[in-house]
C-alpha cells in the first residue's frame, strides 16, 4: 500500500516541475505590441535593378500610418488593434479580435464562428519583440516590438 503514496508523489513532483519550467521559459504574448515593419509580397516580386524601382519602394515605405499602429493582446484571447493590422477582416466601428496563441502559431478568429480568419507563423518571439508571417504568404511579414502600457490601462 506505500506504494500507491510514493508513486503520487513522484508523479506530483514531476507534473511540479515541467508546470515551473513551462512558466518559466515561456514568454507572454499579453500587452501591447507596436508594428515597426511590415514587408509585403510585391516588394519581393519587384527587382530594385534601378533607381526608379528602389524610388518607388522606399515611397511605399513612406505613406504609412502617421500614427503609431498597434496590437494589445489581452487575457483570454481578446485583442484589440489601434488600426487594421492583423485581423483584415472589415467590421464596422470595430478593431477587436480573438486570438489564440502557441509560441509557433497566431491564429486570429472570427468574433462570431470563432474560425480562424487569419493565420500567422511566428517566426520569432521574445520578450520584447515578435515577428509572424502570414501562414499562406510567407513574404508578408510584421515586426513588432513590445511597448509599455501607459498608465491608467
Amino acid at each position: 500500500m506505500k506504494l500507491v503514496p510514493e508513486f503520487l508523489k513522484i508523479t506530483l513532483g514531476l507534473m511540479f516541475l515541467c508546470g515551473l519550467s513551462t512558466y518559466s521559459s515561456g514568454q507572454s504574448i499579453l500587452g501591447v505590441w507596436q508594428l515597426v515593419k511590415q514587408t509585403r509580397c510585391i516588394e519581393d516580386q519587384m527587382t530594385a535593378e534601378s533607381d526608379s524601382v528602389q524610388a518607388l519602394i522606399e515611397d511605399m515605405h513612406s505613406i504609412g500610418s502617421p500614427m503609431p499602429q498597434t496590437v494589445r493582446f489581452k487575457e483570454k484571447g481578446n485583442g484589440e488593434e489601434s488600426t487594421k493590422i492583423l485581423n483584415k477582416k472589415k467590421a464596422v466601428y470595430s478593431n477587436n479580435f480573438y486570438y489564440k496563441f502557441n509560441g509557433e502559431a497566431l491564429l486570429i478568429l472570427d468574433k462570431k464562428s470563432q474560425t480562424i480568419s487569419e493565420n500567422y507563423t511566428v517566426d520569432k518571439f521574445s520578450s520584447d519583440s515578435l515577428i509572424v508571417s502570414n501562414a499562406s504568404r510567407p513574404c508578408e511579414t510584421k515586426v513588432f516590438i513590445k511597448i509599455k502600457e501607459p498608465r491608467g490601462n
